[in-house]
């Protein structure tokens, strides 16, 4: 059975993202996955000192909340990161989490300590803007990419809306929120 963390940025509840989230969740339990939504607006995630402890372990010296994180990073088969556009990026919520998964960087590249998984593991970036640019989405989906990277999961993608910008407009987008479905779907079945 397929295990997917839903890791939601957005530090606004019940906000469009969130909304997004509620129906990728629904798409992959409808195909027998299980699902775990994270609100990283919750968590005491403190943002990456730099200090290279994590390049001796694989694990960064900094106790908070990120600590759980890792563990349910090792044990999920999906990864789903979900966050706003904020200024041509992700939220400061959610790039505090990608920055701490420097320690999964350091047990993947120095430590040369892979994850062994009977399933490949794959993460994909889910993301709502308000506004409609052409490059909108760019620094958002590297950002996820390389975080995913260093988790040592495989990118599968992205699903990205534009346009959705008052709180709760994403409910007028019946399209995209059948797509959402949809991509649930496939994220298991991938």
């Amino acid at each position: 059975m397929m295990k997917t963390l839903l890791i939601l940025g957005s530090p606004r509840k019940k906000g469009n993202t969130e909304i997004l989230v509620g129906y990728v969740q629904k798409g992959i339990e409808a195909v027998g996955g299980t699902t775990e939504v994270i609100r990283l607006e919750g968590l005491d995630i403190h943002p990456c000192i730099g200090c290279g402890g994590c390049e001796k372990e694989g694990r960064c010296v900094i106790q908070d909340d990120m600590q759980q994180m890792y563990e349910k990073i090792d044990s999920a088969d999906r990864i789903i990161i979900a966050s706003p556009i904020y200024f041509y990026s992700v939220t400061a919520q959610t790039k505090a989490f990608i920055d701490r998964c420097q320690a999964l960087w350091s047990r993947k590249y120095i430590l040369k300590q892979h994850l062994q998984s009977e399933n490949r593991k794959i993460g994909y970036l889910l993301s709502v803007s308000a506004t409609k640019g052409e490059r909108v989405f760019e620094s958002a989906i590297l950002t996820v990419r390389y975080g995913l990277d260093a988790m040592d999961y495989e990118y599968g993608g992205e699903f990205v809306v534009r346009g959705a910008d008052m709180k709760g407009s994403i409910t007028e987008f019946k399209d995209e929120l059948d797509r959402a479905f949809q991509f649930g779907r496939k994220v298991t079945e991938d």
